[in-house]
């Protein structure tokens, strides 16, 4: 199991928490610069994909800062509550003031929380949505089985996560950078020398493309349609209860 810090004897929950905590304040900035603003254009896809199917209500998994929850807040028809839950207290209070200074805090509300161990009620949400939250459950299987636990009947869920091109040579340019350009101005700016190692790393080991999606259905999804996007760098994962 790959984990943001070697050196320590804690387990991967809490290391990732740490690192978010770490990282919190320049994290958007971060995040943003090294995607090249594409991260954006992902989340509003997969808002436009959820749209057709009216949710009243939605769950933003691993909501970091709340980028994903906000682009919720603009889907038409409206979402009447997002709820977005992260394990690192700073990135939910960054969040937060983001929340606020949009005047969407009586739409959205973001909360600490373990993905893992959802503290909601069995079918409490009509959508859920992840972005690039998944790769770093510590039990893959178990925060998945927690998304189906509390989403409704006929409920649609859309994941965000880095993938692995297989072409030439995107493929090439692509690991040159997750693993050459990307930790050293991560770790320039986030000044945490681990951050933007641990990233490349996990997304090296983490199941992409059918091999998730058969993850999925494992644990209880069906209809999973699986949505490369700019060339294989990243897919959305479509599924339903």
């Amino acid at each position: 199991m790959v984990t943001p810090y070697k050196t320590t004897n804690v387990g991967k929950k809490e290391q990732v928490a740490d690192m978010f905590n770490n990282i919190a304040g320049r994290y958007d900035f971060l995040n943003h610069l090294l995607s090249l603003g594409i991260d954006k254009l992902w989340r509003k896809k997969a808002i436009r994909l959820l749209a057709p199917h009216k949710p009243k209500n939605l769950l933003d998994i691993a909501t970091g800062t709340g980028d994903f929850a906000i682009a919720a807040a603009q889907m038409k028809p409206k979402i009447e509550k997002i709820i977005g839950v992260d394990i690192s207290k700073g990135m939910v209070a960054v969040g937060q003031e983001k929340i606020i200074k949009k005047h969407l805090n009586g739409q959205v509300e973001l909360t600490y929380g373990d993905s893992e161990n959802l503290q909601f009620e069995d079918q409490s949400f009509d959508a859920i949505t992840v972005a690039f939250g998944v790769r770093n459950f510590e039990n893959l299987k178990m925060g998945l089985t927690e998304m189906h636990r509390v989403l409704g009947p006929n409920g649609r869920t859309a994941i965000i996560e880095f993938s692995q091109p297989e072409r030439f040579p995107m493929r090439q340019l692509y690991f040159m950078y997750f693993t050459h350009i990307l930790p050293r101005i991560g770790k320039w700016i986030s000044k945490d020398s681990r951050a933007y190692t641990y990233l490349p790393e996990s997304v090296r080991e983490f199941p992409f493309g059918q091999a998730f999606a058969d993850i999925l259905k494992e644990c209880g999804f069906s209809k999973v349609k699986v949505i490369p996007l700019t060339m294989g760098i990243a897919s959305i994962y479509l599924a339903e209860k």
